[in-house]
């Protein structure tokens, strides 16, 4: 039986199935079902529930390959214990277009996330990464377990830091505001807006705290649905980070566009359930990992291109 026959038969029985690996056999995860969507309704609307699949690493040791990443560390490097042996567990909130490319776990092969997790996977002598879809809030507010690191676009700030424990800083985090497109904006203007933010992010805390804006700030609770609200004229722009919601109005068709953004410093960082004892030996590959180029090269691959704009071109507001 093929990789991909196997991988389908997992994604359409939802059941476990027993996939092949370079040096053993090993049973994927039980995963839970997830709500389907209608071919026709736009991506940003396919709900997705906690769901996980096993992503097989390359057939041969030789390929260096997972999913579709070239990895390029030493295999082995360094040595981490996860929660299960033989695989790096990474937890994820879907969909997040440009660092996992696809709306469920199943259809993830690539992304800039994905690609960090499968070097670390790599370099730690891992075979294979098994992603875990769950929600937002539950990951930020460490209330899930059982995973070896969560990669969300997660910014680094001290009150996250009692709940969870942060790697090394991997991306900067700066936050912009998403408008249809045409929708005219400057500094002055958003204040006057009706701004969307998605509940328990950066976003939301810098909309609400720094900003103020004069208008009741709208929160959603998950991004499909603060994106719909844009989409259905709810609201008149949403708040989020900059590299996050070029992903999206880079899928919207030229629905979307980001129309400025605002400078605060910040960096996403991934995330490790408190007291996690692998926190020292990840942070070792991500730096390798900024050091020998990769992390720069992840970026050009499957953000740069895909957003076709620089971030750092789009224009900066003042609070």
């Amino acid at each position: 039986m093929s990789i991909g026959s196997i991988i389908g038969n997992v994604a359409h029985k939802l059941s476990a199935s027993v996939l092949p690996d370079v040096r053993h056999r090993s049973r994927a995860p039980r995963q839970s079902k997830f709500m389907l969507h209608s071919r026709g309704q736009p991506y940003w609307l396919r709900l997705v529930a906690v769901s996980a699949l096993t992503v097989l690493a390359a057939g041969t040791a030789s390929a260096g390959q997972y999913g579709n990443c070239q990895v390029t560390g030493t295999k082995g490097a360094y040595h981490i214990d996860p929660v299960t042996p033989g695989q790096l567990t990474v937890e994820v909130s879907l969909p997040a277009p440009g660092w996992f490319n696809g709306d469920t776990p199943d259809t993830i092969a690539d992304g800039y996330e994905f690609c960090m997790a499968a070097e670390i996977a790599a370099r730690a002598g891992l075979a294979k990464v098994v992603l875990v879809n769950a929600s937002w809030a539950q990951l930020i507010g460490g209330n899930t377990h059982n995973f070896d690191i969560a990669l969300a676009e997660a910014t680094i700030t001290e009150p996250r830091k009692q709940v969870v424990d942060f790697s090394s800083p991997y991306f900067d985090s700066d936050i912009g505001i998403l408008a249809k497109a045409g929708t005219k904006v400057d500094s002055a203007a958003v204040k006057q807006m009706r701004i969307g933010v998605k509940q328990g992010t950066a976003g939301a805390e810098f909309i609400m705290d720094t900003l103020k804006p004069s208008q009741e700030v709208k929160v959603y609770t998950t991004s499909p649905a603060l994106v719909a609200g844009l989409q259905a004229g709810q609201v008149d722009a949403v708040a989020a980070d900059t590299a996050y919601l070029l992903g999206f109005a880079a899928k919207s068709q030229g629905a979307f566009t980001v129309v400025g953004q605002y400078h605060t410093g910040a960096a996403y960082g991934g995330v490790f359930p408190k007291g996690s004892q692998n926190v020292a030996a990840v942070n070792a590959i991500i730096d390798d990992m900024k050091r020998d180029g990769t992390m720069s090269a992840l970026g050009a691959k499957y953000l740069g291109a895909a957003w076709g704009v620089d971030p750092s071109k789009i224009e900066y507001f003042q609070p």
